[in-house]
């Protein structure tokens, strides 16, 4: 049996496929993801800043790093969610993106919330 630390964010994605912003002649390819931040454990904690490695199918990555996630540093309390909706260009039509949340938790502890790795793809590209 798994025992939940106090120190926990579930991360849950979802993707879609943005084509009036996308060029894919250009090989311009915009994606959109909506990530919605749980907390399970049972300390607040506010998001600090976020890790991302973002790679398209030719193995391109670009790493990202930054202050909160769309200029707001939630602070969430044990069982509520935050949600935000943000963006990807890549030069392919399939990419995967993934990476962690810095966290702080009220009482001072630091911690990490892993972002699982997900994909990027266009409909009908992959089965």
């Amino acid at each position: 049996m798994t025992e939940k630390s106090s120190y926990t964010i579930d991360v849950q994605v979802e993707t879609r496929f943005v084509p009036d912003q996308s060029k894919p002649g250009d090989n311009r390819y915009v994606f959109a993801y909506t990530i919605t931040l749980r907390n399970a454990g049972d300390v607040p904690a506010r998001l600090l800043t976020r890790h991302w490695m973002i790679t398209d199918a030719n193995g391109k990555v670009d790493e990202v790093r930054g202050d909160g996630v769309v200029g707001e540093q939630p602070w969430i309390r044990p069982g509520d969610a935050f949600e935000y909706t943000s963006g990807a260009v890549l030069e392919t039509s399939v990419g995967t993106m993934g990476g962690s949340y810095q966290m702080l938790a009220d009482d001072g502890t630091e911690f990490d919330a892993p972002i699982p790795t997900f994909t990027l793809s266009i409909p009908r590209t992959l089965h």
